[in-house]
């Protein structure tokens, strides 16, 4: 405000709408706002009487012709249609503007200033009120794609680089985006004149990679030279019979078996 920047209205959170201070501070200034407030938020309404927000919800505009079913705004789905209505207070310049959802009911109230001097309509209103979304969905992509909150500065000089910086580079990508937008699509283009014949079909890719020539499958595996296959089968050495008729193994204790060496091993791979 001091650089000379007045927008038509300031928005915020209830973070925002519960400071006094910053509410006289817009109004000092002459500066229209429309800030969220709690349920619990205390109202003096244009009788003298007080009360709460959400106790002048369920009292004054209990008859459904009170609310105005009105779009705040497009989304990612269209149209965001809300039920709107709002009450005057004691002072001239204020007013609270309820919104409601139209399937659950739920509740958000804005506590809005305008100064005498500026037009004030329910429209005028209801569009800051619907900003708010698209505000909100920028610092998430700004944080989720340009790091907006991975700055590890203390020095509010640092900081403000950093946040003008990743918001710098978001502005650029989303303008960028918005005017490619409208010169892509995924349908070929038009024929230049009627008897024009369709684009050649591409085919199939191209195998880039040549097949390796001279792969042979594995070799099955072989016996281990001692009497014991690669598998664990016993060999042959293993199943011949001792020749002078015993039982034992056939390898006396003088001639110990040694196992087999990785070398000698055949592999299935």
């Amino acid at each position: 405000m001091a650089d000379g920047i007045r927008p038509a209205f300031y928005c915020g959170d209830e973070v925002y709408g519960n400071c006094t201070e910053l509410r006289e501070h817009f109004q000092a200034q002459g500066q229209a706002y429309v800030l969220r407030v709690p349920s619990n938020f205390t109202l003096t309404l244009a009788a003298g009487t007080k009360m709460t927000c959400a106790e002048a919800v369920q009292t004054l505009l209990k008859h459904p012709r009170r609310w105005e079913a009105r779009s705040a705004g497009g989304g990612s789905k269209g149209e965001r249609w809300y039920a709107w209505a709002w009450l005057a207070t004691a002072s001239a310049g204020h007013h609270l503007l309820i919104r409601r959802h139209l399937k659950t009911g739920e509740l958000a109230f804005h506590y809005c200033y305008v100064p005498e001097d500026q037009p004030l309509t329910k429209t005028r209103l209801i569009r800051p009120a619907g900003l708010r979304w698209p505000v909100e969905e920028d610092f998430e992509f700004s944080k989720d794609c340009f790091g907006l909150d991975q700055c590890q500065a203390r020095l509010y000089t640092a900081i403000a680089r950093h946040a003008v910086l990743v918001m710098a580079a978001l502005a650029i990508c989303a303008i960028t985006t918005a005017l490619l937008r409208d010169r892509t699509d995924t349908q070929a283009p038009p024929p230049v004149r009627p008897d024009q014949p369709p684009p050649p079909e591409p085919g199939m890719i191209p195998l880039t990679i040549p097949r390796s020539s001279g792969c042979s499958p594995p070799s099955p595996p072989g016996p281990c030279p001692g009497g014991s296959s690669s598998t664990g089968t016993p060999g042959p050495a293993a199943t011949k019979p001792a020749h002078d008729g015993s039982t034992n193994a056939p390898d006396s204790p003088a001639t110990p078996r040694s196992p087999c060496s990785a070398s000698e091993m055949r592999l299935p791979y």
